[in-house]
Protein backbone atom coordinates (compact mmCIF):
# COMPACT_ATOMS: atom_id res chain seq x y z
CA UNK A 1 0.00 0.00 0.00
CA UNK A 2 2.92 2.28 0.84
CA UNK A 3 4.45 1.69 -2.20
CA UNK A 4 1.43 2.32 -4.46
CA UNK A 5 1.73 6.11 -2.45
CA UNK A 6 5.20 6.52 -3.44
CA UNK A 7 4.77 5.74 -7.12
CA UNK A 8 1.06 8.22 -7.06
CA UNK A 9 3.45 10.71 -5.61
CA UNK A 10 6.07 10.35 -8.24
CA UNK A 11 3.71 10.18 -10.94
CA UNK A 12 2.43 13.41 -9.92
CA UNK A 13 5.95 14.85 -8.94
CA UNK A 14 6.60 13.88 -12.85
CA UNK A 15 3.34 15.65 -14.18
CA UNK A 16 3.99 18.79 -12.26
CA UNK A 17 8.20 18.60 -13.76
CA UNK A 18 6.72 17.95 -17.09
CA UNK A 19 4.44 21.04 -16.81
CA UNK A 20 6.53 23.24 -16.04
CA UNK A 21 9.45 22.38 -18.26
CA UNK A 22 6.99 22.49 -20.68
CA UNK A 23 6.51 26.52 -19.85
CA UNK A 24 10.08 27.33 -19.34
CA UNK A 25 11.41 25.19 -22.46
CA UNK A 26 8.58 25.69 -25.74
CA UNK A 27 8.75 29.53 -26.45
CA UNK A 28 8.13 30.69 -29.96
CA UNK A 29 11.07 30.15 -32.04
CA UNK A 30 11.03 34.10 -32.66
CA UNK A 31 14.55 35.36 -32.08
CA UNK A 32 16.98 36.12 -34.42
CA UNK A 33 20.80 35.87 -34.76
CA UNK A 34 22.82 38.41 -36.59
CA UNK A 35 25.51 36.94 -39.09
CA UNK A 36 28.09 39.73 -40.79
CA UNK A 37 28.51 39.27 -44.42
CA UNK A 38 31.84 40.77 -44.51
CA UNK A 39 32.69 37.35 -42.93
CA UNK A 40 32.57 33.75 -44.41
CA UNK A 41 30.64 31.36 -41.71
CA UNK A 42 32.22 27.96 -41.59
CA UNK A 43 29.90 24.81 -40.98
CA UNK A 44 31.23 21.68 -40.35
CA UNK A 45 34.70 22.01 -42.92
CA UNK A 46 32.13 24.15 -45.64
CA UNK A 47 32.92 27.72 -46.06
CA UNK A 48 30.33 30.38 -47.02
CA UNK A 49 30.07 33.90 -48.24
CA UNK A 50 27.16 35.99 -47.20
CA UNK A 51 28.32 38.92 -49.40
CA UNK A 52 27.44 39.21 -53.13
CA UNK A 53 30.14 40.30 -55.87
CA UNK A 54 27.74 43.57 -56.19
CA UNK A 55 26.69 44.45 -52.59
CA UNK A 56 27.06 47.91 -52.43
CA UNK A 57 26.20 48.36 -48.62
CA UNK A 58 27.77 44.97 -46.75
CA UNK A 59 26.88 45.91 -42.88
CA UNK A 60 23.47 47.02 -43.47
CA UNK A 61 21.08 44.67 -41.65
CA UNK A 62 18.73 42.19 -43.60
CA UNK A 63 15.83 40.35 -42.75
CA UNK A 64 15.25 36.73 -43.39
CA UNK A 65 12.81 37.46 -45.94
CA UNK A 66 15.80 38.73 -48.01
CA UNK A 67 17.85 36.12 -48.00
CA UNK A 68 15.83 34.42 -50.75
CA UNK A 69 17.31 36.74 -53.06
CA UNK A 70 20.50 35.23 -54.50
CA UNK A 71 21.58 38.51 -55.45
CA UNK A 72 21.61 39.85 -52.25
CA UNK A 73 22.38 37.36 -49.57
CA UNK A 74 25.61 35.21 -51.70
CA UNK A 75 25.65 31.73 -50.67
CA UNK A 76 22.76 32.72 -48.01
CA UNK A 77 20.50 29.64 -49.60
CA UNK A 78 23.25 26.72 -49.36
CA UNK A 79 24.04 27.64 -45.74
CA UNK A 80 20.44 27.45 -45.00
CA UNK A 81 19.79 24.08 -47.03
CA UNK A 82 22.88 22.52 -45.42
CA UNK A 83 22.41 23.65 -41.64
CA UNK A 84 19.11 22.25 -41.83
CA UNK A 85 20.07 19.13 -43.28
CA UNK A 86 22.05 18.53 -39.90
CA UNK A 87 19.66 16.53 -37.18
CA UNK A 88 18.18 18.48 -34.51
CA UNK A 89 17.29 16.40 -31.56
CA UNK A 90 15.79 18.52 -28.55
CA UNK A 91 13.88 18.02 -25.20
CA UNK A 92 11.13 15.82 -25.95
CA UNK A 93 8.16 15.33 -23.10
CA UNK A 94 5.05 12.59 -23.00
CA UNK A 95 7.26 9.62 -23.84
CA UNK A 96 7.26 6.57 -22.44
CA UNK A 97 8.71 6.45 -19.17
CA UNK A 98 12.54 6.35 -18.44
CA UNK A 99 14.25 3.07 -17.68
CA UNK A 100 14.67 2.89 -13.64
CA UNK A 101 12.20 5.96 -13.27
CA UNK A 102 8.51 7.46 -13.48
CA UNK A 103 9.87 10.72 -15.77
CA UNK A 104 8.14 11.21 -19.09
CA UNK A 105 9.89 13.69 -20.33
CA UNK A 106 14.26 14.62 -20.09
CA UNK A 107 13.14 18.75 -20.10
CA UNK A 108 15.88 20.36 -17.53
CA UNK A 109 18.94 17.90 -17.70
CA UNK A 110 19.03 16.37 -20.99
CA UNK A 111 20.82 18.79 -22.91
CA UNK A 112 24.41 16.91 -23.01
CA UNK A 113 22.91 13.67 -24.23
CA UNK A 114 20.60 15.41 -27.06
CA UNK A 115 23.82 17.63 -27.98
CA UNK A 116 25.68 13.55 -28.02
CA UNK A 117 22.86 12.13 -30.45
CA UNK A 118 23.41 15.09 -33.35
CA UNK A 119 26.91 14.33 -33.35
CA UNK A 120 25.92 10.72 -33.66
CA UNK A 121 23.76 11.22 -36.03
CA UNK A 122 25.78 13.91 -38.21
CA UNK A 123 28.55 11.08 -38.32
CA UNK A 124 25.92 8.74 -39.67
CA UNK A 125 24.35 11.01 -42.03
CA UNK A 126 28.34 11.22 -43.50
CA UNK A 127 28.65 7.58 -42.98
CA UNK A 128 25.02 6.55 -44.79
CA UNK A 129 24.15 9.65 -47.02
CA UNK A 130 27.55 11.17 -47.35
CA UNK A 131 26.38 14.33 -48.59
CA UNK A 132 22.42 14.96 -47.61
CA UNK A 133 21.45 18.33 -49.32
CA UNK A 134 18.95 17.11 -51.40
CA UNK A 135 15.56 18.93 -52.75
CA UNK A 136 14.03 17.36 -49.18
CA UNK A 137 16.67 20.22 -47.80
CA UNK A 138 15.17 22.85 -49.47
CA UNK A 139 11.60 21.59 -48.40
CA UNK A 140 11.85 21.17 -44.75
CA UNK A 141 13.19 24.98 -44.81
CA UNK A 142 10.16 26.32 -46.37
CA UNK A 143 8.14 23.87 -44.12
CA UNK A 144 9.98 25.08 -40.93
CA UNK A 145 9.46 28.98 -41.79
CA UNK A 146 5.88 28.14 -42.36
CA UNK A 147 5.31 26.13 -38.64
CA UNK A 148 7.74 29.64 -36.76
CA UNK A 149 4.84 31.48 -38.10
CA UNK A 150 1.67 29.26 -36.82
CA UNK A 151 0.66 28.27 -40.38
CA UNK A 152 2.21 24.45 -40.36
CA UNK A 153 0.35 22.64 -43.03
CA UNK A 154 -0.09 18.69 -43.22
CA UNK A 155 1.65 17.17 -46.39
CA UNK A 156 -0.17 15.39 -49.03
CA UNK A 157 2.57 13.58 -51.08
CA UNK A 158 5.86 12.42 -49.78
CA UNK A 159 8.82 14.50 -49.62
CA UNK A 160 10.97 12.74 -52.60
CA UNK A 161 8.29 10.78 -54.61
CA UNK A 162 9.86 7.64 -55.80
CA UNK A 163 9.08 8.53 -59.86
CA UNK A 164 9.93 10.65 -62.45
CA UNK A 165 13.13 9.41 -63.42
CA UNK A 166 16.57 8.29 -61.78
CA UNK A 167 17.31 11.13 -60.39
CA UNK A 168 13.54 11.08 -58.26
CA UNK A 169 14.51 7.66 -57.16
CA UNK A 170 17.82 8.47 -55.64
CA UNK A 171 16.45 11.38 -53.85
CA UNK A 172 13.45 8.86 -52.33
CA UNK A 173 16.31 6.24 -51.40
CA UNK A 174 18.37 8.99 -49.69
CA UNK A 175 14.94 10.25 -48.34
CA UNK A 176 14.15 6.71 -47.14
CA UNK A 177 17.68 6.02 -45.52
CA UNK A 178 17.57 9.33 -43.72
CA UNK A 179 14.01 8.71 -41.84
CA UNK A 180 15.69 5.41 -40.81
CA UNK A 181 18.64 7.37 -39.40
CA UNK A 182 15.88 9.63 -37.27
CA UNK A 183 14.10 6.73 -36.07
CA UNK A 184 17.21 5.40 -34.49
CA UNK A 185 17.20 8.36 -32.29
CA UNK A 186 13.19 7.56 -31.45
CA UNK A 187 12.03 8.56 -27.88
CA UNK A 188 11.05 5.25 -27.11
CA UNK A 189 12.71 1.81 -25.68
CA UNK A 190 13.13 -0.09 -28.66
CA UNK A 191 15.25 2.85 -30.73
CA UNK A 192 18.81 2.00 -30.44
CA UNK A 193 20.47 5.32 -30.07
CA UNK A 194 17.29 6.84 -28.36
CA UNK A 195 17.38 8.85 -24.93
CA UNK A 196 15.59 5.12 -23.12
CA UNK A 197 19.17 3.27 -24.19
CA UNK A 198 21.36 6.16 -23.32
CA UNK A 199 19.49 6.12 -19.96
CA UNK A 200 19.97 2.84 -19.31
CA UNK A 201 23.77 2.46 -20.70
CA UNK A 202 24.37 5.35 -18.43
CA UNK A 203 23.53 3.60 -15.47
CA UNK A 204 26.34 1.39 -15.61
CA UNK A 205 28.26 4.42 -14.99
CA UNK A 206 26.30 5.18 -11.76
CA UNK A 207 23.92 7.76 -13.94
CA UNK A 208 20.06 7.56 -14.26
CA UNK A 209 17.50 9.54 -15.40
CA UNK A 210 17.08 12.50 -14.03
CA UNK A 211 21.11 13.22 -13.19
CA UNK A 212 23.70 15.50 -15.57
CA UNK A 213 25.40 14.23 -17.55
CA UNK A 214 29.03 15.30 -18.77
CA UNK A 215 30.07 16.06 -22.32
CA UNK A 216 33.08 12.98 -21.16
CA UNK A 217 30.30 10.37 -19.84
CA UNK A 218 28.30 10.83 -23.00
CA UNK A 219 31.18 10.15 -25.51
CA UNK A 220 31.46 6.65 -23.58
CA UNK A 221 27.66 6.06 -23.58
CA UNK A 222 27.72 6.96 -27.46
CA UNK A 223 29.97 4.30 -27.86
CA UNK A 224 28.32 1.27 -25.94
CA UNK A 225 25.42 2.10 -27.75
CA UNK A 226 26.36 1.89 -31.27
CA UNK A 227 28.38 -1.08 -30.32
CA UNK A 228 25.44 -2.71 -28.86
CA UNK A 229 23.08 -1.98 -31.37
CA UNK A 230 21.78 -4.84 -33.21
CA UNK A 231 20.75 -2.92 -36.92
CA UNK A 232 22.97 -4.38 -39.63
CA UNK A 233 23.63 -0.58 -40.90
CA UNK A 234 25.47 -0.11 -37.70
CA UNK A 235 27.70 -2.89 -37.92
CA UNK A 236 29.45 -0.97 -40.46
CA UNK A 237 30.69 1.95 -38.40
CA UNK A 238 32.42 2.05 -34.40
CA UNK A 239 33.26 4.36 -31.94
CA UNK A 240 36.98 5.14 -30.45
CA UNK A 241 36.97 7.16 -27.22
CA UNK A 242 40.33 8.83 -26.60
CA UNK A 243 41.57 8.00 -23.09
CA UNK A 244 43.05 11.00 -21.21
CA UNK A 245 43.03 13.42 -24.03
CA UNK A 246 45.33 10.75 -26.16
CA UNK A 247 44.07 8.92 -29.37
CA UNK A 248 46.15 5.26 -29.63
CA UNK A 249 46.68 5.16 -32.71
CA UNK A 250 46.79 1.31 -33.13
CA UNK A 251 43.60 1.20 -31.39
CA UNK A 252 41.32 3.10 -33.89
CA UNK A 253 43.11 1.04 -36.46
CA UNK A 254 41.87 -1.95 -34.95
CA UNK A 255 38.34 -0.76 -34.51
CA UNK A 256 38.36 0.00 -38.48
CA UNK A 257 39.21 -3.70 -38.73
CA UNK A 258 36.27 -4.42 -36.04
CA UNK A 259 39.72 -6.54 -34.16
CA UNK A 260 38.36 -8.28 -31.37
CA UNK A 261 39.65 -6.36 -28.10
CA UNK A 262 39.79 -3.19 -29.98
CA UNK A 263 38.94 -0.50 -28.10
CA UNK A 264 35.39 0.02 -29.76
CA UNK A 265 34.53 -3.57 -29.59
CA UNK A 266 35.83 -5.25 -26.43
CA UNK A 267 33.60 -8.11 -26.87
CA UNK A 268 34.85 -8.77 -30.15
CA UNK A 269 30.71 -8.37 -31.66
CA UNK A 270 32.49 -7.48 -34.84
CA UNK A 271 35.16 -10.15 -35.05
CA UNK A 272 34.26 -11.17 -38.37
CA UNK A 273 34.45 -8.15 -40.20
CA UNK A 274 36.56 -7.65 -43.05
CA UNK A 275 40.45 -5.81 -42.15
CA UNK A 276 39.80 -1.86 -42.82
CA UNK A 277 35.92 -2.96 -43.83
CA UNK A 278 34.04 -0.34 -40.82
CA UNK A 279 34.34 3.44 -40.45
CA UNK A 280 35.15 4.88 -36.85
CA UNK A 281 33.72 7.81 -34.97
CA UNK A 282 36.65 9.46 -33.10
CA UNK A 283 35.60 11.13 -29.64
CA UNK A 284 38.07 13.07 -27.82
CA UNK A 285 36.99 14.53 -24.14
CA UNK A 286 39.27 17.35 -23.68
CA UNK A 287 39.32 20.50 -20.99
CA UNK A 288 40.46 23.79 -22.53
CA UNK A 289 41.37 25.52 -19.70
CA UNK A 290 40.84 25.64 -15.87
CA UNK A 291 37.84 27.44 -14.38
CA UNK A 292 37.02 28.90 -17.66
CA UNK A 293 37.67 28.67 -21.46
CA UNK A 294 41.13 29.55 -22.10
CA UNK A 295 41.17 32.49 -25.17
CA UNK A 296 44.27 30.70 -26.44
CA UNK A 297 42.41 27.86 -27.56
CA UNK A 298 40.10 29.96 -29.89
CA UNK A 299 42.16 28.94 -33.50
CA UNK A 300 42.70 25.40 -32.15
CA UNK A 301 38.46 25.35 -32.33
CA UNK A 302 38.05 27.25 -35.57
CA UNK A 303 40.71 25.28 -36.98
CA UNK A 304 38.75 22.06 -36.04
CA UNK A 305 35.39 23.23 -37.11
CA UNK A 306 37.03 23.95 -40.30
CA UNK A 307 37.50 20.85 -41.13
CA UNK A 308 36.04 18.17 -43.32
CA UNK A 309 35.84 15.50 -41.46
CA UNK A 310 35.08 16.99 -37.95
CA UNK A 311 30.96 16.16 -36.66
CA UNK A 312 31.64 18.90 -34.36
CA UNK A 313 31.37 19.42 -30.36
CA UNK A 314 29.48 18.43 -27.39
CA UNK A 315 29.83 21.60 -25.35
CA UNK A 316 28.03 24.40 -24.12
CA UNK A 317 28.46 26.78 -21.50
CA UNK A 318 28.35 26.78 -17.67
CA UNK A 319 25.07 24.98 -17.33
CA UNK A 320 24.05 24.54 -20.52
CA UNK A 321 24.86 22.11 -23.48
CA UNK A 322 24.64 22.78 -26.98
CA UNK A 323 26.30 20.74 -30.74
CA UNK A 324 28.78 23.07 -32.01
CA UNK A 325 29.01 22.67 -35.48
CA UNK A 326 30.85 25.99 -36.81
CA UNK A 327 31.73 29.52 -36.11
CA UNK A 328 32.01 32.81 -37.59
CA UNK A 329 34.82 35.48 -36.74
CA UNK A 330 35.20 34.83 -32.52
CA UNK A 331 31.46 33.20 -32.32
CA UNK A 332 30.85 29.89 -32.21
CA UNK A 333 27.71 28.75 -34.23
CA UNK A 334 25.73 25.72 -32.39
CA UNK A 335 22.10 24.15 -32.44
CA UNK A 336 20.53 24.43 -29.29
CA UNK A 337 18.39 21.13 -27.67
CA UNK A 338 16.49 23.39 -25.33
CA UNK A 339 13.40 23.58 -26.91
CA UNK A 340 10.47 21.04 -25.28
CA UNK A 341 9.07 19.56 -28.26
CA UNK A 342 6.41 16.59 -28.24
CA UNK A 343 6.95 13.01 -28.63
CA UNK A 344 7.04 11.87 -32.23
CA UNK A 345 6.01 8.28 -32.32
CA UNK A 346 8.85 7.09 -35.38
CA UNK A 347 7.51 3.70 -35.52
CA UNK A 348 5.21 4.11 -38.51
CA UNK A 349 6.43 4.80 -42.04
CA UNK A 350 5.32 8.59 -42.74
CA UNK A 351 6.14 10.61 -38.78
CA UNK A 352 6.59 13.80 -39.70
CA UNK A 353 10.44 15.08 -40.09
CA UNK A 354 9.97 18.88 -39.22
CA UNK A 355 10.94 19.12 -35.41
CA UNK A 356 13.79 17.38 -36.16
CA UNK A 357 15.47 20.19 -38.02
CA UNK A 358 16.63 23.43 -37.19
CA UNK A 359 15.71 26.43 -39.01
CA UNK A 360 18.16 28.36 -38.27
CA UNK A 361 21.53 28.62 -36.35
CA UNK A 362 22.37 30.00 -33.07
CA UNK A 363 25.69 31.99 -32.55
CA UNK A 364 27.13 32.62 -28.81
CA UNK A 365 30.80 34.41 -28.05
CA UNK A 366 33.44 31.78 -28.15
CA UNK A 367 34.50 33.59 -24.66
CA UNK A 368 31.43 31.82 -23.41
CA UNK A 369 32.06 28.32 -24.03
CA UNK A 370 32.60 25.91 -21.25
CA UNK A 371 36.17 24.69 -21.11
CA UNK A 372 34.86 20.37 -20.78
CA UNK A 373 33.64 19.25 -24.25
CA UNK A 374 33.97 16.46 -26.57
CA UNK A 375 35.43 17.16 -30.17
CA UNK A 376 34.51 14.15 -32.58
CA UNK A 377 36.02 13.06 -35.91
CA UNK A 378 34.28 10.82 -38.50
CA UNK A 379 37.12 8.31 -40.30
CA UNK A 380 35.79 6.37 -43.22
CA UNK A 381 38.91 3.93 -43.03
CA UNK A 382 42.71 3.59 -42.26
CA UNK A 383 43.91 5.03 -44.98
CA UNK A 384 41.99 8.25 -43.74
CA UNK A 385 42.49 8.09 -40.40
CA UNK A 386 46.71 8.58 -41.06
CA UNK A 387 45.62 11.66 -43.05
CA UNK A 388 43.55 13.06 -40.09
CA UNK A 389 46.33 11.98 -37.39
CA UNK A 390 48.64 14.03 -39.80
CA UNK A 391 46.63 16.90 -40.26
CA UNK A 392 45.86 17.31 -36.58
CA UNK A 393 48.96 16.85 -35.19
CA UNK A 394 49.63 19.85 -37.37
CA UNK A 395 47.12 21.88 -35.73
CA UNK A 396 48.10 20.80 -32.35
CA UNK A 397 51.59 21.84 -32.40
CA UNK A 398 51.62 23.97 -29.04
CA UNK A 399 52.09 27.81 -29.80
CA UNK A 400 54.26 29.97 -27.87
CA UNK A 401 51.30 31.16 -25.50
CA UNK A 402 49.55 27.57 -25.26
CA UNK A 403 52.52 25.44 -24.32
CA UNK A 404 50.05 22.08 -24.34
CA UNK A 405 47.98 20.61 -27.14
CA UNK A 406 44.58 19.62 -26.00
CA UNK A 407 45.48 16.22 -27.34
CA UNK A 408 47.84 14.12 -29.00
CA UNK A 409 48.26 11.32 -31.15
CA UNK A 410 50.10 8.33 -29.93
CA UNK A 411 51.00 4.97 -31.46
CA UNK A 412 50.54 1.73 -30.40
CA UNK A 413 47.36 0.37 -27.93
CA UNK A 414 46.26 1.75 -24.84
CA UNK A 415 46.66 -1.01 -22.91
CA UNK A 416 49.96 -0.96 -23.50
CA UNK A 417 50.64 2.21 -21.44
CA UNK A 418 48.73 0.81 -18.50
CA UNK A 419 45.87 3.12 -18.65
CA UNK A 420 43.26 2.36 -16.79
CA UNK A 421 40.11 0.31 -17.60
CA UNK A 422 37.52 2.58 -16.35
CA UNK A 423 37.81 5.44 -18.02
CA UNK A 424 34.15 6.17 -18.47
CA UNK A 425 34.09 6.80 -15.07
CA UNK A 426 36.29 10.27 -15.18
CA UNK A 427 33.68 12.81 -15.56
CA UNK A 428 34.96 16.57 -16.04
CA UNK A 429 32.54 19.08 -14.21
CA UNK A 430 30.52 20.10 -16.61
CA UNK A 431 26.64 20.78 -16.55
CA UNK A 432 25.17 20.86 -13.18
CA UNK A 433 21.88 22.17 -13.87
CA UNK A 434 19.90 23.99 -16.93
CA UNK A 435 17.72 26.76 -14.62
CA UNK A 436 18.83 29.27 -17.35
CA UNK A 437 16.76 29.02 -20.09
CA UNK A 438 18.86 30.23 -23.15
CA UNK A 439 17.55 31.32 -26.38
CA UNK A 440 16.31 28.96 -29.34
CA UNK A 441 16.91 28.40 -32.69
CA UNK A 442 15.05 31.07 -35.19
CA UNK A 443 15.57 33.27 -38.01
CA UNK A 444 18.62 34.83 -38.79
CA UNK A 445 19.87 38.66 -40.25
CA UNK A 446 22.80 39.88 -42.05
CA UNK A 447 24.23 42.83 -40.66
Amino acid sequence: METKGTDEVEKLKSKFMSAWHNVKYSWALKSKTAFSRNSPVFLLGKCYHFKAVDDESPTESCTAEALEDDVVAGNVDGFRKDFTSRVWLTYREEFPALPGSTLTSDCGWGCTLRAGQMILAQALLLHILETWTSSAARRLVATLEASIQGERTQVTQPLCPAQGGAEEADSYLREAYHRTIVSWFGDEPSAQLGIHRLVQLGMTSGKRAGDWYGPAVVAHILRKAVDEAADAMLKGIGVYVAQDCTVYSADVIDSHSGRTGSHSDPQGLNSGAAPDSRAVIILIPVRLGGEKINPEYLSFVKSILSLEYCIGIIGGKPKQAYYFVGFQDDSLIYMDPHYCQSFVDVSTSDFPLQSFHCPSPKKMPFSKMDPSCTIGFYSKNVEHYERISNELSKILQPSAKEKYPAFTFMKGHGKDYELSIAVEKREWPFIRDTRRAGTTSGDFVLL
